[in-house]
């Protein structure tokens, strides 16, 4: 198909994304070339998008972005055209059964074999110089590590925003299935393809679908509740439902831990505090480190959309350097430190040799009358009841909905099946960056139980904030009431809390349907319908929060 150079309403959406970027200006023209066909190994055909550099006399590397999204908004204008005006090849490519491309979608099972294929492909190519990287966000990013269980030998670099390596650990994190992260997705990524929205609405929603989801979440059995959603596609949904176990032979295919041991190559991480994945995106840059491979990590304050929508003009600039400096373009070459963290609270960025930051382990306890303080109140003893017939709600956090990230808790914190401590007012500011520690003492009188915790800032006019949590499910004790005692590492964050504000301690029984609920009974998540209350009893004196602090008494920023 013969390549086309973009007309004057591109051009100029162009120059209006690169200055709400803060891009470097563009080094050549581009042209592109539209629906090219790789075959795959089983006789079936992938469909990219061509975006050439116009470089006269000049060889350019290839960025390869492999999505089940389509090849229009906004990865078209985000990547593929920012990418060749500053002197890349960019295939853009959708995943097998996706827009145009031939096959059924099986979400994440075939995207090693077909990133694969595709790189043989590449290597057919007249304007292929034998120099690649890889780029993308979320999905996209785990056809990345899909593809780096075998790395080709071209391989050069690799910009990772906000996905995982293993997708089975985030359909069901610590035991409880991620009800409404992966029912609203499987709803939007089930076709008809050709109708779909676009990436910023797939993750968003739009009305009519969270209207559909919200009734969905709220039935009982779950699989049969997400009829409504699905409506007989996305049989995949079915099947995470039933296959609980981490240890399953069938999680296999979703799994590239793998990766991790076997990438050598430059890897950018970038991820968002609010992100459902944050865990494992600091999880990847931890292991390639530990290995001395060339690795640097982003993160900010941004939600899994906010990585699209708020952090573009950090995320792309980050991203250009890092291939100009390792694919021999000019950049502005190597970060001065390797990690960059955005402290929320005093909404700076800091930067750092490594990740985590030095820190100091500072405790608090639980203290009668909802007090948190620094030291052990021995013998007291809270309570709450939950109840899986009125689950207690999410608000915010680390979730694909608009109404994700830090929220006011004051109406949840209100509800009689949530437990707050609090310290005093701050005397001096606090700072900490890593993963907060919740050691818990409890005893439950219903073997089947969960203990979602979160940490808030709450500020001078006593408003509530989130900052990070963490839900457990609970192993049933060997005896009915036996006390358990858990430790567990909060998602990972790096916040300021300032003079006069509040360190809040929550605890409840979960966070629907963000989760799905304990239902309190045993009985599959897929086909449970039985309903049963815990009363959950929390003891003060082996109950304590850990924070990883890195300064106190900080001079406020002006």
């Amino acid at each position: 198909m013969k390549a086309s150079s973009p007309g004057p309403t591109t051009r100029a959406a162009d120059r209006f994304l690169r200055w709400l970027r803060k891009l470097p200006a563009p080094r050549n023209a581009y042209v592109v070339e539209r629906a090219l066909r790789t075959p795959t190994r089983d006789g079936f055909v992938l469909v990219s998008d061509h975006y050439a550099p116009v470089v006269p006399g000049s060889e350019c590397a290839t960025i390869l972005i492999r999505t089940p999204y389509g090849r229009g908004m906004p990865v078209n204008a985000l990547w593929g055209r920012t990418f060749a005006a500053r002197g890349y090849h960019v295939i853009l490519q959708s995943c097998r059964g996706t827009a145009g491309s031939t096959g059924t979608f099986e979400p994440m099972v075939r995207e090693a074999e077909d990133a694969q294929d595709t790189v043989v492909w590449l290597r057919e190519q007249p304007w292929f110089n034998g120099a690649l990287a890889t780029m993308g966000m979320s999905y996209v990013a785990f056809t990345q590590w899909a593809l780096l269980a075998d790395p080709p030998p071209e391989l050069r670099a690799s910009v990772m925003v906000a996905g995982p390596h293993d997708f089975s650990r985030a359909i069901w994190e610590n035991g409880a299935f991620a009800l409404e992260a992966f029912l609203g997705w499987s709803g939007r990524n089930s076709g008809p393809f050709e109708d779909r929205p676009g990436l910023v609405r797939q993750l968003a929603g739009n009305r009519q679908a969270v209207k559909r989801e919200k009734a969905a979440f709220a039935g009982l059995p779950m699989a049969q509740a997400a009829e409504s959603v699905l409506v007989g596609r996305a049989p995949w949904y079915r099947e995470w439902l039933g296959h609980p176990v981490m240890t399953d032979p069938y999680w296999r295919r979703y799994d590239f831990a793998d990766a991790l041991q076997r990438i050598r190559t430059p890897t950018l991480l970038i991820g968002g505090w609010q992100d459902i994945f944050i865990g494992q995106t600091v999880e990847e840059y931890e292991a390639l480190r530990c290995r001395g491979i060339d690795v640097a990590l982003t993160l900010g304050p941004w939600t899994h959309a906010g990585h699209l929508l708020k952090g573009s003009a950090v995320i792309d600039n980050d991203a250009l350097n890092w291939l100009d400096t390792h694919l021999g373009n000019k950049g502005s070459g190597r970060r001065v430190q390797p990690v960059r963290t955005f402290v929320t609270g005093s909404n700076a960025w800091h930067s750092s040799p490594v990740w985590p930051p030095n820190a100091t382990e500072t405790t608090w306890y639980l203290n009668e009358d909802g007090l948190l303080a620094t030291t052990v109140s021995p013998g007291g003893q809270s309570t709450f009841r939950y109840d899986p017939d009125d689950p207690t709600p999410a608000v915010g956090g680390r979730r694909l909905r608009s109404d994700a990230g830090v929220r006011d808790n004051e109406d949840l914190e209100a509800r009689p099946d949530v437990l707050t401590f609090t310290t005093p007012a701050l005397t001096a500011d606090l700072e900490f960056e890593g993963f907060p520690v919740i050691e818990a003492s409890l005893d439950v009188d219903n073997p089947h139980a969960d203990l979602f915790v979160r940490i808030c800032d709450v500020d001078a006019k006593g408003r509530s904030h989130n900052i990070t949590d963490t839900l457990i499910r609970l192993d049933p004790p060997a005896d009915a009431g036996e006390v358990q005692r858990i430790t567990a590492r909060l998602s990972p964050c790096a916040h300021r809390l300032l003079k006069g504000h509040r360190l809040r301690l929550q605890l409840s029984g979960g966070a629907h349907p963000q989760y799905s609920r304990n239902l309190g009974t045993g009985e599959p998540a897929a086909t449970g319908t039985r309903l049963k209350a815990s009363v959950h009893t929390l003891h003060h004196d082996n109950t304590r929060l850990t924070l990883p602090v890195t300064s106190t008494a900080i001079t406020r920023p002006s």
